[in-house]
């Protein structure tokens, strides 16, 4: 078959196929054209964290450190609280042998000291979780258990701070029926800093930290 001696140069047969359009390379062997829409693999989930970067305390770490605090404060109020009972117990005692009138006022006596024990007991938990634990952010269960309190907003942790965790925690938790369990179970449901009121009241949230 003889070309046409007419056709003009440079113009396409039409019995050949188009080519691909300016600009662009044809594609090459084993060349597999991209999905359009394709995003790529979702990202990962990672955990919540604390503002250093380390996790957030569980649960059950949290729990055994309260634990662990709760029987040092016991301890220490039994030694003022115990002798006292004696002393009044054996006054009450000695005042039914002898059938004295002193018996109301020893009654009397007992529940001003009830009073003053129970004042004397805030005082020592405010000592321990607030003064105490302005230091490190540690108490003593939270040192054993490797956990350490800290600001939400990453800032050095301060004494008003504390002292709202102090206040929501112990005061409240004293004077409002119930409050301590909702409060300390609130941390099982909150999400995503696992925070319990007393951290929320105070913008605090507790790590596990190396030591």
């Amino acid at each position: 078959m003889h070309p046409d001696p007419q056709a003009t140069p440079g113009a396409r047969d039409p019995r050949q196929p188009p080519g691909p359009p300016a600009g662009y390379s044809p594609a090459g062997p084993g060349h597999i054209p991209m999905q359009p829409g394709y995003a790529g693999p979702p990202p990962m989930w990672r955990p919540p964290v604390s503002p250093t970067g380390h996790p957030l305390a569980g649960f059950g770490d949290r729990f055994l450190a309260y634990l662990i605090d709760g029987l040092i404060l016991s301890l220490a109020t039994a030694v003022l609280v115990v002798p006292m009972m004696i002393v009044m117990f054996a006054a009450m005692a000695n005042a039914a042998e002898q059938q004295s009138d002193d018996v109301g006022w020893i009654f009397l006596l007992f529940f001003a000291l009830y009073g003053l024990v129970f004042l004397l007991q805030l005082a020592f938990t405010y000592l321990y979780f607030v003064e105490y634990q302005l230091r490190s952010g540690q108490t003593v269960g939270k040192r054993v258990m490797s956990l350490r309190v800290q600001p939400v907003s990453g800032r050095p942790l301060d004494r008003g701070v504390l002292a709202r965790r102090y206040l929501v925690q112990f005061v409240a938790g004293t004077f409002v029926p119930f409050f301590s369990f909702v409060d300390g179970l609130w941390q099982l449901w909150d999400q995503p800093l696992q925070q319990t009121l007393h951290d929320k009241a105070a913008g605090t949230v507790v790590a596990k930290v190396v030591q």
